[in-house]
């Protein structure tokens, strides 16, 4: 899969080759040991109305307020009712969860240009720091060096 991006983006370019590996939810260029699916797509889909109703309003808008309080309300249960639910389904705190979501659009957003400083804002993320520190947690890499190594397979500048 790797070698077959790399020839199309020699074809025809980085952003044909993006969007390609973004519909078969692949990476241009994976490292070893990272995982090439999204939260979104390695989420189970959920048994209940609940959860899929609170998933599917955390992936439309990862930015909004999703802290557990406000998912509970809009949930209409308790706190300690929906963590858990979700410990049980996606196997995982809404908290985690939801920082899983907003990491992986902070990548994207990383992919298609955006400065450290606008991935952390528009992926909800907040803050530099908290998105070095959710990167390093979860990936083991920086978001610059994140943007580097993934941002085209062809020559950089």
């Amino acid at each position: 899969m790797d070698l077959t991006l790399a020839l199309v983006e020699d074809g025809h370019g980085a952003d044909v080759t993006r969007d390609i590996a973004r519909e078969l939810v692949v990476f241009l260029q994976r490292p070893g040991g990272q995982s090439q699916f999204s939260t979104a797509v390695t989420t189970p889909p959920a048994r209940t109305d609940l959860l899929r109703t609170l998933i599917a309003s955390v992936l439309a808008d990862p930015t909004a307020d999703h802290s557990l309080p406000a998912l509970a309300a809009s949930a209409a249960v308790s706190a300690r009712h929906l963590t858990r639910l979700f410990t049980a389904e996606p196997g995982t705190t809404p908290a985690r969860w939801v920082e899983r979501v907003r990491l992986d659009h902070a990548q994207q957003l990383l992919l298609e240009g955006h400065s450290v400083t606008s991935a952390a804002r528009h992926s909800g993320l907040g803050t530099d720091e908290t998105l070095r520190r959710a990167f390093a947690r979860h990936l083991g890499t920086t978001p610059s060096h994140y943007r580097r190594r993934f941002t085209s397979t062809g020559h950089q500048a």
